[in-house]
C-alpha cells in the first residue's frame, strides 16, 4: 500500500509563544491555527505544527506524519515488517485519524488519515 508522502510535521515546544515567533519568521506567514493547545502553519502543501508541552506528552523530537488512505492497513503493514505501535489510531477532530509507531531503532514515526 502506498502513501501520499510526508505532509505533516509536529514539533514539541516548551514555550509556544517564542516558538510561534521563530516558526512564523522561518515560514514567512502567521499560523492558520493558533490555539493554546496547538499552533499550526500551512505552507507549500505541508502542515507544520507546534505542540505545547509536547515533551510532557512523550514527544522527544519532531514527529513526521505520512498521509495514508487506510491507517489501520498501514499500521498492519509496518508492524508486520517489524515496527511497534506506540499510539494506536485515534480521531483528533474533524475525522482526522493519527497514530504513531516506532521503527526497530526506536525512532517515532506517524501516519495520518483524513476522512
Amino acid at each position: 500500500m502506498t502513501n501520499n508522502g510526508i505532509k505533516t510535521v509536529l514539533h514539541p515546544v516548551s514555550d509556544v509563544a517564542k516558538a510561534k515567533e521563530v516558526y512564523a519568521a522561518l515560514l514567512g506567514t502567521a499560523p492558520q491555527v493558533d490555539e493554546a493547545y496547538y499552533v499550526g502553519f500551512d505552507v507549500a502543501g505541508q502542515h507544520i505544527g507546534l505542540v505545547p508541552n509536547g515533551a510532557q506528552q512523550g514527544m522527544t523530537s519532531p514527529v513526521t506524519y505520512w498521509h495514508v488512505a487506510d491507517i489501520e492497513a498501514k499500521l498492519a503493514e509496518v508492524t508486520a515488517a517489524g515496527g511497534t505501535v506506540k499510539e494506536p489510531a485515534h480521531d483528533v477532530g474533524g475525522g482526522r485519524l493519527v497514530a504513531t509507531f516506532t521503527d526497530p531503532d526506536g525512532n517515532v514515526l506517524g501516519v495520518l488519515q483524513d476522512s
